[in-house]
């Protein structure tokens, strides 16, 4: 039974035309508090996420998994109570009122980790690039074979025990941070699962495939970080 001891971590850079409709399509009776981390932002990301009532932490390294461990780092201070952490970008991408189905496993079927799989879902047309089409073809390929363990995603829409992420003692600063996860989990024998979830275009420039130096960047840092685990 679901009992609300669920906190959404939201990293966000310069999303303030997306983060007030993400937090809006979250399932409130879901949750217990939505964390959004302004990443650095030069926008009015910060205001928009306030005004849709989330807890709003100030990150100013640049880096997506900066802004996790910040949020993950404030939760283990002030919410020592919470069952689940859902993380989820703020680029309004995923669907967030499938909150339900991805944490669904976790309390049913005892997982330690569910991946929102882009990859088994409907996306939209253009919603994915073809490096990142590749680049993720390419990352689960190599875990399967280094790790023994079957994904098809490293897709950032997540949901994870949060006893099991402090265990993972998550250390990744910007692009590797979902890797990271799912290899740890791996290799610490945590029983995780996949669900289908759709996926459709972001509002806004991405920040990392929209660019052919942060598509390099990102598909350098994942596949080092695979084999930096060994």
């Amino acid at each position: 039974m679901i009992d609300k001891k669920v906190v959404v971590i939201i990293p966000a850079y310069n999303e303030e035309n997306s983060v007030a409709k993400v937090i809006r399509d979250i399932p409130k009776n879901l949750i217990s508090e939505v964390v959004v981390v302004n990443n650095n932002s030069n926008d009015a990301t910060r205001k928009n996420a306030v005004n849709e009532g989330a807890t709003v932490l100030d990150e100013l390294r640049q880096g997506y998994g900066y802004a996790c461990l910040k949020g993950i780092e404030y939760v283990k201070e002030n919410r020592k109570d919470t069952a689940i952490i859902v993380f989820i970008d703020a680029d309004y991408s995923d669907y967030p009122e499938e909150m339900n189905e991805l944490i669904k496993p976790i309390f049913e079927n005892d997982v330690d980790m569910v991946i929102g799989s882009r990859a088994l879902g409907n996306k939209e047309k253009g919603s994915m690039t073809p490096q990142q089409i590749f680049g993720n073809w390419l990352a689960t390929s190599l875990l399967k074979v280094l790790y023994g363990v079957k994904y098809t995603d490293l897709g950032p829409f997540r949901a994870i025990k949060f006893d099991k992420l402090l265990e993972l003692r998550m250390q990744d600063t910007t692009y590797g941070w979902t890797v990271e996860m799912q290899l740890k989990a791996a290799k610490y024998k945590m029983k995780a699962s996949e669900i289908p979830v759709r996926y459709r275009r972001r509002i806004g420039h991405s920040k990392i495939s929209g660019t052919v130096k942060g598509t390099f960047m990102a598909g350098y840092k994942i596949i080092t970080t695979i084999f930096k685990y060994l």
